[in-house]
């Protein structure tokens, strides 16, 4: 009995063992994210941003943004914690160690003279014939007479120096820290241990695998529906123009779970009228083409419509229950990388451009003088398409025009032009410094050959380097019609326009700097190993790229296998998702040789060229012409766009082989 005493007492030990061993460190990463957050404030402070309400720090919303649902599980466990450590500490004082020299009050090697008086002392104390209270005679007999008898008898006394206890060397116990009452496995409590049993060793890993693969079933390895992928798969085709991405973007899976109410046909059906103009219908068969649109399914018609009222900023006017609806479905699209295709992927970056800025696609159509549209103009403060047309009387027609300006002549031009006042001349300034200037430096070789040839694995580095004008590497950007804090994200592609091909593509994040020199380092030595430089030459390579990511550069770097023999007219394109404006485009020449050393990759390479390759490509380009032939007739509003390029192309290949031909005959 007294065993399973002592194994019940181990329980909250136990229990405080397997809360502490995931707790501690999960507070530990909480309060280092915490801290990391209250660095120098790197977002937009500009008037329109601040009654935004996005960084407002209120006592009210530190409040709610303490009060989530982790933070109040992470203090209740605390709590249980704070209450397993009391109780154990006080359980701990009640469980006394023998100690027959303490219980008689003598220090430890008192001589045996001196064990017989203290006991006579106590004995007058606690003797049932001279203390009636039966706690006394309970501590005389378990206490005081077994101190006595440990001390006076020699071999009791050995055994207790030798090994703590009197009567000698005590044997192993070993016990489960359960409660008493899952020990006692009489009438209930051995049922009860049954289920502790089947609970916690069979239904709660069933429990969480169900969970898994059900959640893994539907999710990809991006939080992103299979559905959502398969959709896009269908829907996204090679040339697909920027203002089809629209179209495809409001077919993910994920927009099909939001409700959609009966109280929801009125409001939608204003809006309707507001956004019309944005949803690219056919004026000439204005009743067909609302009909047509109305017939879609409904959850995509609320998301078309909602989506396209944050373009045009009028979500303030839309009812409480579809602006919870907005911020449900507020998701950013993202390049597709697999495809390999330039125009989807500028397109899909392009729409993030204006959902991240709310402006509407047609701000983006060319106009006026200025080729960009009128896009980059209104994600400014306090701009509008008034005071658009008042500055390009002014010959400031392009967004960079506008940049170029110096800070006087631009105070000038928007105080005494546009009528803006001094506040609002600030608030522009305050965007136009957190703006990025991009610039990229491109080179493509083989490491360790020289030039190129047909089959070598190409390595591309390139140095993206970001310059504001507020002195931040890392910045969010100004986007106060965005309903959540976004950081900004931008994509490097290496791609031919011509054949509407991606060639690389990788993503490129300026937040974490020490992710960025860690990978910088170890691409850089890898490199230097390659091609075969010194300790001392790798280390210098190693400080300066450190030092350029630091001031604000990041290091991309890939490999693809060059393609057959030719000069290759390629654009290396940085691509921001959250300003428009800011692309920065590279013109990147590549010039591809004839195989001539060995060690090339696919069929055996002989002087006539790869032909197994050759017939390859010849198929291939049969393929791609057929499903060009079939996408044409799905977007007849690219058609045009198609034949020029196709007939261009053609032009040029029959100039080719006229002059290879010519070439072969002066040979002859």
């Amino acid at each position: 009995m007294a065993t399973s005493d002592e194994n019940s007492g181990l329980f909250p030990i136990f229990i405080l063992t397997m809360l502490a061993i995931p707790l501690v460190p999960y507070t530990i990463l909480k309060l280092c994210r915490a801290a990391s957050k209250k660095a120098k404030p790197i977002h937009c402070e500009c008037s329109v941003c601040s009654r935004s309400g996005k960084y407002r720090r209120s006592i009210f919303k530190r409040i709610s943004n303490f009060s989530t649902c982790s933070n109040m599980t992470l203090v209740l466990l605390w709590v249980v914690m704070g209450v397993l450590v009391y109780y154990i500490k006080n359980m701990s004082r009640e469980i006394q160690v023998f100690e027959p020299f303490s219980i008689l009050g003598l220090e430890p090697g008192a001589s045996e003279s001196e064990i017989r008086k203290a006991y006579r002392k106590l004995s007058i104390l606690y003797h049932p014939d001279k203390n009636p209270d039966p706690d006394a005679n309970k501590y005389f007999v378990e206490s005081i007479s077994k101190a006595y008898q440990a001390l006076t008898d020699p071999i009791s006394r050995e055994n207790f120096e030798k090994y703590g206890h009197p009567d000698g060397r005590q044997g192993f116990q070993m016990g489960i820290a359960l409660p008493q009452f899952l020990l006692n496995i009489d009438g209930a409590s051995g049922g009860i241990l049954l289920l502790w049993i089947v609970g916690v060793c069979i239904l709660l890993p069933l429990v969480v695998a169900v969970v898994y693969l059900s959640r893994s079933s539907k999710y990809t390895g991006n939080y992103v529906m299979h559905q959502t992928l398969s959709a896009y798969y269908y829907f996204m085709k090679p040339s697909l123009a920027p203002s089809k991405v629209m179209d495809v973007f409001i077919k993910a899976a994920e927009y099909m779970e939001i409700p959609v109410r009966r109280s929801d046909a009125e409001p939608l059906q204003k809006l309707f009228v507001v956004v019309r103009s944005e949803l690219n219908l056919d004026l000439k068969n204005i009743k067909q083409e609302q009909a047509k649109f109305w017939k879609q399914h409904p959850a995509l018609v609320k998301t078309e419509l909602l989506v396209q009222a944050h373009l045009l900023r009028d979500t303030a006017a839309l009812s409480p229950e579809l602006q919870r609806d907005f911020k449900r479905m507020a998701i950013i699209p993202r390049t597709a990388q697999g495809h390999g295709w330039l125009r989807p992927a500028v397109g899909v970056v392009e729409l993030s451009q204006c959902v991240i800025q709310a402006v509407p696609l047609s701000a983006k159509k060319g106009g006026g003088g200025s080729p960009e549209g009128s896009a980059p103009f209104l994600q400014l403060p306090h701009f509008s398409e008034a005071v658009i047309k008042k500055i390009a009387r002014k010959k400031v027609r392009s967004f960079q025009d506008l940049r170029d300006m110096t800070l006087q002549d631009r105070d000038d031009l928007l105080s005494q032009v546009a009528g803006f006042t001094a506040a609002h001349v600030q608030d522009v300034e305050r965007v136009l410094e957190m703006m990025p200037s991009i610039t990229v430096d491109v080179t493509c070789e083989t490491e360790g050959e020289e030039g190129i040839q047909e089959g070598d694995v190409v390595t591309v580095q390139a140095w993206v380097t970001v310059k504001r004008g507020n002195g931040l590497i890392g910045a969010l950007p100004h986007a106060p019609y965005y309903p959540f804090h976004k950081e900004e994200n931008y994509w490097f592609l290496l791609a031919d326009p011509n054949s509407n091909n991606v060639w690389f593509s990788q993503k490129v994040i300026f937040m974490d700097e020490a992710t960025a020199i860690t990978a910088a380092s170890k691409a850089i030595e890898e490199t230097m190993e390659g091609s075969g430089a010194s300790p001392k030459e790798t280390s210098k390579a190693t400080k300066e790229a450190i030092e350029k990511v630091k001031t604000g550069s990041r290091l991309v770097i890939g490999k693809f296998q060059a393609p057959a023999e030719g000069n290759y007219n390629l654009t290396s394109y940085l691509l921001c998702d959250s300003w428009i404006g800011c692309d920065n485009r590279t013109s990147v020449k590549v010039k591809i040789l004839k195989r001539t050393r060995a060690g090339t990759r696919g069929a055996h390479i002989t002087e006539e060229g790869p032909i197994t390759e050759d017939g390859a490509e010849e198929e291939e380009e049969n393929d791609e012409e057929e499903y060009d032939e079939d996408y044409e007739s799905e977007y007849s509003e690219d058609e045009e766009d198609a034949r020029e390029t196709n007939t261009k192309a053609a032009a040029n290949g029959n100039g080719r082989q006229s002059s290879s031909e010519s070439s072969e005959s002066e040979e002859d």
